[in-house]
């Protein structure tokens, strides 16, 4: 009688076991789904001061892969700063004809050292880079600043509309726009997905990827025409408890013809873009 009783405790004993946690896991992973993702956070975007530094590396090829020359572009942004200003300092741009060396030091541009603006788009205007010389090495440090405002405005400007996976179409009214002086950019369609949560150094994260495939290109400077077709895509992580950005990368893919002054031909270039921000304050 005691053997059987004590047969049947520990058959008890074990179907508990196997309950108890199953039970527990269950209310755990229905927890976490309530808390964290039925909807993103819409408390206000932290005002603390952040710093963050942006890389972004061009590679060049022409229309059967052969490399041509590659350029790096970096620089450290500050947010945070009363009245909603923001400010870049330390930015460098090098360039190599040699695809396996490390990148030279760079040369500092300094007409951007402390550049300072609240994000808007009174950027797209002329009047913003008035103080930007000519030439390409300018339009690269324009990039620095129209890539943050676009990581920016996908990480915080549709919030409200994201559920999670899936995508959400931004309204694009009119989808061309003039880069300053410098040409039109036109955006068929721009698609972001919230896929769900990560941790950075013990803090929650909400992830966000973006798409933009198909744009339309056209630059017009002294001594240089191009015509092209652009796409991009990256992920952006988003502070659940401050909305701050944690990081973010972005990749891309142009297909540019380009027309130089004194040159009887044109040519073809494909630029691949790799860029990634990371906090460093």
């Amino acid at each position: 009688m005691k053997k059987k009783l004590n047969s049947g405790l520990a058959g008890l004993l074990v179907s508990l076991l196997v309950i108890v946690p199953s039970v527990s896991n269950g209310q755990s992973e229905k927890t976490v789904i309530k808390k964290y993702l039925r909807e993103l956070t819409t408390v206000p975007v932290s005002n603390t001061l952040q710093k963050y530094r942006m890389t972004a590396v061009y590679t060049n090829r022409d229309l059967y892969g052969t490399f041509t020359g590659k350029t790096k572009v970096t620089g450290d942004y500050t947010r945070g700063l009363e009245n909603g200003f923001v400010i870049w300092n330390n930015i460098y741009i090098s360039s190599s004809n040699n695809f396996s060396e490390p990148f030279p030091t760079g040369t500092n541009q300094e007409y951007m050292e402390n550049i300072k603006y609240v994000p808007s788009p009174k950027m797209l205007d002329v009047q913003a880079f008035k103080d930007f010389p000519a030439g390409t090495e300018a339009v690269f440090s324009r990039n620095l600043i129209w890539d943050m405002m676009a990581i920016e405005g996908f990480a915080w400007d549709h919030t409200d509309s994201l559920e999670l996976n899936m995508i959400y179409r931004i309204p694009i009214k009119n989808g061309e726009f003039n880069m300053s002086d410098i040409g039109t950019y036109s955006h068929a369609e721009i698609q972001l997905c919230w896929t769900g949560i990560s941790a950075i150094n013990d803090e929650l994260f909400a992830v966000i990827e973006y798409r933009a495939l198909d744009n339309k290109v056209e630059l017009s400077m002294e001594n240089l025409k191009t015509k092209g077709t652009e796409q991009y895509w990256g992920t952006i992580w988003v502070s659940l408890k401050t909305r701050l950005i944690g990081c973010a990368v972005m990749y891309g893919g142009s297909m540019q013809e380009i027309e130089v002054t004194g040159l009887d031909n044109k040519f073809l270039v494909k630029t691949i873009r790799e860029l990634w921000v990371e906090k460093i304050q």
